[in-house]
């Protein structure tokens, strides 16, 4: 990865497929959740699609403050979102060049995207004691979404980086995957840790 930054930045593929995949994906998720939610509050008695054990399932998280945090249901914030996620991928594609700009703006989104992630990760573990699969996928992407565009916006200097910090960016450039998996392997470990008793059960 590699590149510099002006008003316009040349894009890469891979970033757009990326960004293209995880909107795609993360909309669908969102999609899913909001048509239980819509069927949850028009029938008290309709069980959700992805409600399939004690642990396992959505309907009381949708339900719960920490589902509605801004006074409506968190998906629609994906929705929006990852259409946009989305549609950027696909002008990046095309080959759009992007104002340096929309790509901090961008990176803003999916800086706060990933904190609010990794604040309902430890309230759905730890708080409502339930592990939503619909969620889990939206943990997924938007973690993929924000590294990589993080990754992309230091390595074009859209981001800058000190010349002393460069060494430290090309090592992190190199082992991009590996640190992704140690960061998916945090969230799962504490995942299994949170539910041992019952994933020991189904053994």
């Amino acid at each position: 990865m590699s590149g510099t930054a002006g008003t316009a930045t040349a894009p890469g593929r891979r970033v757009g497929w990326l960004m293209t995949l995880t909107g795609v994906v993360g909309w669908l998720a969102s999609l899913r959740l909001a048509i239980d939610d819509r069927r949850l509050l028009e029938d008290p008695d309709y069980v959700p699609s992805c409600d399939v054990s004690p642990v396992v399932g959505c309907g009381s998280a949708m339900a719960s403050p920490q589902g509605n945090l801004l006074g409506f249901p968190n998906m629609l914030i994906g929705l929006g979102a990852f259409a946009a996620v989305a549609v950027l991928g696909v002008a990046v594609l095309t080959g759009a060049r992007l104002h340096r700009a929309l790509w901090l703006a961008l990176n803003g989104g999916a800086l706060a995207a990933v904190g609010f992630v990794h604040w309902l990760i430890w309230q759905s573990l730890y708080e409502l004691g339930r592990l939503c699969p619909y969620c889990a996928v939206v943990w997924v992407v938007t973690i993929a979404l924000f590294w990589y565009v993080t990754l992309r916006n230091c390595a074009h200097g859209v981001i800058p980086v000190p010349r002393r910090g460069r060494a430290a960016l090309d090592l992190v450039l190199e082992s991009h995957w590996l640190l992704l998996a140690g960061w998916y392997g945090v969230v799962v470990l504490l995942v299994l840790t949170r539910f041992w008793t019952y994933w020991s059960s189904l053994l």
